[in-house]
């Protein structure tokens, strides 16, 4: 029989009434705003309360690069809090929000998989509690706000050429990359040249992600810099007195998400900027409201370690003064071999020599985050057509970088199958000898720390910018942004900018094409290579199979 699927597992699973999920963290009813009966909004009222409470301990869950063969690391996200609620420890897993785009496009949803998902995995995939449309809104209104002020008469000068606020929806649109807006005439303002990019790039979406609370974000949204005037002077949006109105719109978003797993494990699902061109974590609010309410909380971040555990530790770090006890590195047997040469197609063969040479790809990760100074383990994600010649040679290789692969079982099996990390973790985050500190300190000039990451991170021999990227960065400097860590926009599927150059390649340069100051996120951007802040749809995308069936259920959500 086959097994079944991520989304006939969720439909069977019995919920529990998301106040009895809330009282497992001491959160009462009062505090819980539902949507419907399995899901809610901790109110900001009962987290400011929180702020005198100690914080538990922060596990980090991050990847190699992912390949087609999956690697699954929403999925041990999830076991692994399944896991230490096992073995009696007080535990809250946090997570990012799923997007529309790749939902329908070629990625699938962000809920874990098999029999360690977060539930109800439906709405996670689909509109959730609105959360990304409120984004949207808010940033668009700001960029309808701006093409306003020039409409009607434009007091503060904007130079139309030098607008750098685009539009955003959620969803994957090639065709909306590059647009001319404003056309038909007069009374539709003046023609110009902007563009949409995905809500999960959006400055609002990692503004959200990094508040600390409602005063903290209006602040944000009144940095925001939309433009510039012809002397170059940047526009926040505060001068367009959009920031109070975009704080209305996210007054709810702002607020975590509660739901549960599909063993009742409490999951806060917050935010969801991408790591390949955002920042790739949950919400700092979420994270920090879940460490006062639990002693162990779960996190990921996105794709590889080289983008979303380097954005975790260099950003989301170093704005909330946080510092993760444990990281996992999770890997799977196929994306190993598909690291070593190994064709998609012929993955279900045996091959040892191709996960030994994969493993390279996995042992610089490793080395990556233990720069930080924090202790790493790795979860090999066991998939049924693993050997066990093939696992031991995984295990054997990370054995020699110093540290343990456990195999974990627990998409088949939940968090039964994950209880031999969970011991690890536990025991690794209860060691006092942990020493994390970013990569760069704040000082670093802005080129310097493009250049570190490239480098330090990618193992690259240089950065390639042209003189107006350097200019650029330098004027940011000389106004007061030089601090501002880097967020570094590339292809998830390589160290390198090319998808192409997989395992653990050398000797190549990071083009960087195009660099965005976030100054209320409190960022710069650096897009790297071919990388596109708006994705486009495949040939197939995941749309063609998803739609109801005669009981009027969803299918073909993964």
């Amino acid at each position: 029989m086959a097994p079944k699927t991520d989304i006939e597992i969720a439909r069977t699973a019995e919920k529990r009434p998301i106040q009895e999920i809330g009282a497992k963290l001491g959160i009462p009813p009062e505090a819980l705003l539902p949507y419907g009966h399995d899901k809610a909004k901790v109110t900001a009222e009962f987290i400011a309360g929180l702020e005198d409470r100690p914080e538990g301990r922060l596990i980090l869950v991050t990847a190699i690069n992912p390949t087609p063969a999956g690697e699954g690391k929403t999925t041990t996200t999830v076991g692994l809090g399944d896991g230490l609620a096992r073995l009696g420890h007080k535990t809250a897993i946090c997570i990012r929000e799923a997007s529309l785009g790749p939902c329908f496009g070629m990625k699938g949803g962000a809920a874990g998989g098999g029999y360690a998902q977060i539930v109800p995995m439906e709405d996670m995939n689909l509109h959730f509690t609105g959360d990304f449309h409120a984004i949207t809104a808010a940033h668009n209104l700001l960029a309808a706000m701006i093409d306003n002020h020039i409409y009607w008469g434009n007091a503060l000068g904007i130079d139309q050429r030098r607008v750098t606020w685009r539009r955003v929806m959620d969803m994957n649109d090639r065709a909306l990359r590059d647009i001319v807006c404003s056309l038909g005439g007069p009374s539709n303002g003046y023609p110009r040249e902007t563009g949409f990019d995905i809500t999960v790039a959006s400055e609002v979406m990692a503004i959200l992600c990094l508040a600390t609370d409602l005063a903290d974000l209006q602040r944000r949204l009144g940095e925001i810099i939309i433009g510039y005037t012809r002397d170059r002077t940047p526009v926040h949006a505060r001068e367009l007195k959009a920031d109070g109105a975009m704080t209305v719109l996210l007054r709810d978003a702002i607020q975590p998400n509660l739901v549960q797993t599909l063993e009742h494990t409490p999951a806060f699902v917050h935010g969801g900027p991408f790591a390949n061109i955002a920042h790739g974590c949950n919400s700092v609010i979420a994270t920090r409201t879940a460490l006062r309410l639990a002693d162990y909380v779960v996190t990921e971040a996105g794709f590889g370690a080289d983008l979303g555990a380097e954005k975790f530790m260099n950003i989301k770090c170093r704005k909330a003064g946080l510092a993760p006890a444990a990281v996992v590195v999770v890997a799977t047997v196929k994306a190993l071999k598909m690291n070593g040469g190994v064709a998609k197609d012929d993955l279900k063969a045996e091959n040892v020599a191709a996960v030994r040479a994969g493993c390279a790809n996995l042992g610089r990760h490793i080395e990556n985050v233990r720069s930080f100074g924090v202790p790493t383990v790795v979860a090999i994600n066991h998939f049924a057509g693993d050997t066990e010649a093939e696992i031991a040679a995984v295990q054997d290789y990370v054995r020699g970088q110093g540290t343990e692969a456990i195999l974990c079982r627990h998409w088949a099996e939940g968090g039964a199958g994950i209880e031999p990390l969970a011991r690890k973790v536990v025991a690794l985050a209860e060691t006092d000898h942990h020493s994390f500190a970013p990569l760069y300190p704040d000082e670093m000039g802005l080129f310097h720390k493009i250049e570190t990451i490239a480098r330090r991170i990618y193992r690259a021999d240089h950065v390639v910018a042209d003189q107006k990227i350097r200019d650029q960065l330098t004027a940011w400097e000389e106004a007061g942004y030089g601090h501002l860590p880097v967020c570094m926009a590339k292809t998830q599927y390589s160290f390198s900018t090319d998808p192409e150059l997989i395992g653990a390649p050398e000797g190549f340069d990071v083009p960087v094409r195009e660099v965005r100051l976030a100054a209320g996120a409190g960022f710069v951007v650096a897009i790297c290579g071919r990388i596109m802040t708006m994705p486009g749809l495949p040939p197939e995308p995941a749309a063609h199979s998803i739609g109801l069936n005669a009981e009027g259920q969803i299918e073909g959500l993964f």
